[in-house]
């Protein structure tokens, strides 16, 4: 957003020379989709209008307006500051168990959706997870390669007939992926691969975040994946 659309918001809001609770809640709105250097330009805008609209009667009320938006300002790089330093972001490396004991932990965590996307899935620790999660009344949808899904060994049906939709790429070609997003806000994915070579035998890893532009990304791609692939 250029320096001109800014200050064309902010001309809006400065008519009475004050910022009232429904300008505050727009601008609110816009303030929280500026990146930092956006924000910084918000900011200097704000006090140029200032001092092109200052008089010797309206001095007051101008400043009351510019402190009202610096105080907007500052209250969303504050949350954004919150966000980041409480912001979820764990390495997870195999041969051990610690990874599929982790993958776990986030299955029996989750509520209300659970969205797994992988390449091949034949631990049937984990699968008895995912099981459980469907007991809940969690709502599940898997993803999977059409060929691996027939592999000895593969929960696949198991899960299917437990009441997790299934859905294959139906294809010559493999859907690799290896992700899960649990309830649309924490994101699951690397090179492990859930079975129980992967956690036994395979250098592998994957990494566990919440970052809500990740989340979003890879919830996009399932979204597309599963609609691409059709019924089960």
């Amino acid at each position: 957003m250029d320096a001109r659309r800014l200050d064309e918001i902010l001309a809006a809001t400065l008519d009475d020379e004050r910022l009232s609770r429904g300008e505050r809640r727009a601008l609110g709105e816009v303030v929280a989709e500026l990146g930092a250097e956006q924000l910084a330009l918000l900011r200097s805008r704000a006090f140029a209008l200032a001092r092109e609209r200052l008089t010797d009667r309206n001095g007051s009320e101008l400043l009351a307006w510019c402190e009202s938006i610096t105080q907007l300002i500052g209250h969303h790089e504050s949350q954004r500051a919150a966000a980041a330093a409480s912001a979820r972001n764990e390495a997870w490396f195999s041969p051990g168990d610690a990874c599929p004991r982790r993958i776990i932990e986030l299955i029996d965590g989750t509520a209300r959706q659970l969205d797994i996307c992988v390449f091949t899935l034949t631990d049937d620790r984990i699968a008895e997870a995912v099981a459980r999660a469907v007991s809940r009344r969690v709502a599940v949808r898997l993803l999977t390669d059409d060929e691996k899904s027939l592999d000895l060994g593969s929960d696949v049906d198991r899960l299917a007939r437990a009441g997790v939709e299934v859905r294959t790429d139906r294809s010559e070609k493999h859907m690799h992926h290896k992700f899960a997003v649990f309830d649309a806000r924490v994101l699951l994915t690397g090179s492990y691969n859930w079975t129980r070579s992967a956690d036994r035998d395979n250098e592998e890893n994957f990494v566990v975040t919440d970052d809500p532009g990740l989340v979003r990304a890879f919830l996009t791609e399932f979204e597309k994946l599963w609609e691409g692939f059709g019924g089960a």
